[in-house]
This record gives structure tokens, C-alpha cells and sequence, in this order.
């Protein structure tokens, strides 16, 4: 009875370690740009798990039972102005509420811009979100997803990073350091969540100066002015913003997808009337709410 009983202890232990994954993104030794410090990572939770400081980047992996998987994987990228990532709140629960829908959901921890930990810091957070995808798409058997069904989402700040991926997933921002890097960068979709897109007047201030400093040079601020970067091989795209968003204004969604469309980029946009920032999945409006069941939709038009 005893032996039996052990056996359905490491059979449950298996099934939570297969459902809750963490991997490193890069050896120890050999994470770009990392300057040795002092700075440590931070943790703080007041209704929300704020997590600061990154210093080593992780994929936190979340699968659905194989029976339910629909092949479809998502890397959710979480916001917070490139200051903290809200990593609970835009990214363990975005995983686990894919995961009722058949679909692989792996939150990145991303590298947050430090100048005490890092060189050229405006890069760092696409070079992790480039690495991310690579990685998923090089263990995609591994987590029983298609390689070709591997899609991003992000959030606020996090959908700044995703809509830079998506738009300079071929832009060479490290030096490949293995297999892994041979892996194409490119996401076959994208979903973005009240996203910070431009620099220009409709930005969101302090993701700007957290990623490029208060006085950029006009041509960096261009550069990761993402509706400036879309071309033809910017994957299909779903946005969802609120009108009465005060922190990022709802143009920056109206200036992607414009940009989408002078592209001929398939883009569906859905635009509500309120909700404010930071939204998440929405669970006590029910109007707003319905974002998440529109963009299962898109993803099932998708096949």
C-alpha cells in the first residue's frame, strides 16, 4: 500500500512539472549584453506579482493535456512600461487560460533595460524575445506544438516587445550561440493587447524612456517606432484596445493597423468603448470580456 501510494505521488508530481515548466533561455555563462552586478531580481505582490530586475531570463512553460492540444502555441510577453513585468496579471493566467483552449501558453520572462546590468540595453529585451521564439521552435516537439503554429501575445509594454518581434524578427541583435539560433525568429501570428507601439506623440512615455533614455536620438526613437517597421512578412495580426485608454492611447493600435493594412498584412482590430489600461483577460466586464472568445476566433481562422 505504501509503494502504491508512492507511485501516485511521483505520477502527480510528474503531471504538475509537465504542466509548469521553467527553462532558462541562455547558458548561464553566456547571456548577451549581461554586465556582472550587484542588481538583483525583485518580487513584489500587492493583487499583482511584479517581478523587477530580471537578471536571468526564463520561459515559464504551461501545456494543455495532449488529448485537448491543438497544436497552436502562444509566448505571452507581460507589460509594465519596461520597468517591471505584471507576471501573474498579463502572463501566468493569459498561459493557463490558453491552456482551456487546447492551446501551449509559455510566459517570457524578458530582460528589463538596466544600464547597471547591461550594454546597449534598448536591445536586450528583443534579444531575449528573439532567443524565446527560437527556443520553443527548437522544443516544439517537446511540447507537442507545430513549429508552424507558434504565435506571440504581449501587453502594454510587452506588446511594444511582441510588435518588435514581429516586425524585426530577422534583425541580427546577438551572436547565435547554438542550434537553438538557427531556429527562425519569426512568430506565425501576433496578438496585441492595448500595445505601446509608437515614440512618436502618441507613446507611452515611460516605456520610452525605460527602453531608449529621455532624449533618444530621432532616428532610435524611429527605429523602434514599430508601425514604421511593418512589411509584407509582418505576420497576421489581432489587436484589442479600449478608447478611453489614458495610459496608451488607443491611436497606437489605430497607427499599427493602418500600417498593417498599407502592407496588406491580414489584421483584425477590435476597439471598445471603455475599459481603461491594463485590462487583462477582463473577467468582471462582460462586454470587454469577449476579446479573448474574438481572438479564439481569429485563431481558429487561422488553419
Amino acid at each position: 500500500m505504501k509503494l502504491l501510494k508512492l507511485v501516485v505521488l511521483f505520477a502527480c508530481i510528474g503531471q504538475l512539472s509537465a504542466q509548469d515548466t521553467i527553462i532558462p533561455l541562455w547558458p548561464k555563462d553566456k547571456i548577451p549584453n549581461r554586465i556582472a552586478s550587484d542588481e538583483l531580481e525583485e518580487h513584489k505582490r500587492n493583487g499583482i506579482l511584479r517581478i523587477s530586475k530580471v537578471q536571468e531570463p526564463t520561459l515559464e512553460v504551461y501545456l494543455p493535456a495532449q488529448k485537448n492540444a491543438t497544436g497552436q502555441a502562444m509566448l505571452i510577453f507581460p507589460g509594465g512600461g519596461y520597468g517591471i513585468l505584471a507576471y501573474d496579471w498579463e502572463g501566468t493566467d493569459i498561459a493557463k487560460f490558453l491552456n482551456g483552449k487546447g492551446i501551449a501558453g509559455i510566459v517570457v520572462k524578458y530582460r528589463l533595460p538596466s544600464s547597471i546590468s547591461q550594454t546597449d540595453k534598448h536591445l536586450v529585451p528583443l534579444i531575449d524575445a528573439q532567443r524565446a521564439i527560437r527556443m520553443v521552435r527548437a522544443k516544439a516537439e517537446a511540447f507537442h506544438v507545430d513549429p508552424a503554429k507558434i504565435g506571440i501575445i504581449g501587453f502594454s509594454a510587452g506588446g511594444h516587445l511582441a510588435s518588435t518581434l514581429g516586425t524585426r524578427f530577422g534583425e541580427e541583435v546577438y551572436e547565435p550561440l547554438d542550434a537553438i539560433d538557427q531556429e527562425s525568429a519569426r512568430p506565425d501570428f501576433m496578438a496585441l493587447g492595448y500595445p505601446v507601439i509608437t515614440f512618436g506623440e502618441a507613446t507611452h512615455k515611460g516605456s520610452k524612456t525605460n527602453l531608449i533614455g529621455e532624449d533618444p536620438a530621432p532616428e532610435l526613437a524611429s527605429h523602434f517606432s514599430n508601425e514604421k517597421q511593418v512589411t509584407e512578412n509582418t505576420p497576421p495580426t489581432f489587436l484589442f484596445h479600449a478608447t478611453d485608454d489614458e495610459a496608451v492611447p488607443v491611436e497606437n493600435s489605430l497607427l499599427f493597423y493602418q500600417s498593417l493594412k498599407g502592407k496588406g498584412v491580414s489584421a483584425t482590430m477590435h476597439i471598445y468603448p471603455k475599459g481603461g489600461h491594463g485590462f487583462s483577460l477582463a473577467r468582471k466586464d462582460p462586454h470587454l470580456m469577449g476579446w479573448t472568445e474574438r481572438l479564439f476566433e481569429w485563431m481558429e481562422s487561422l488553419k
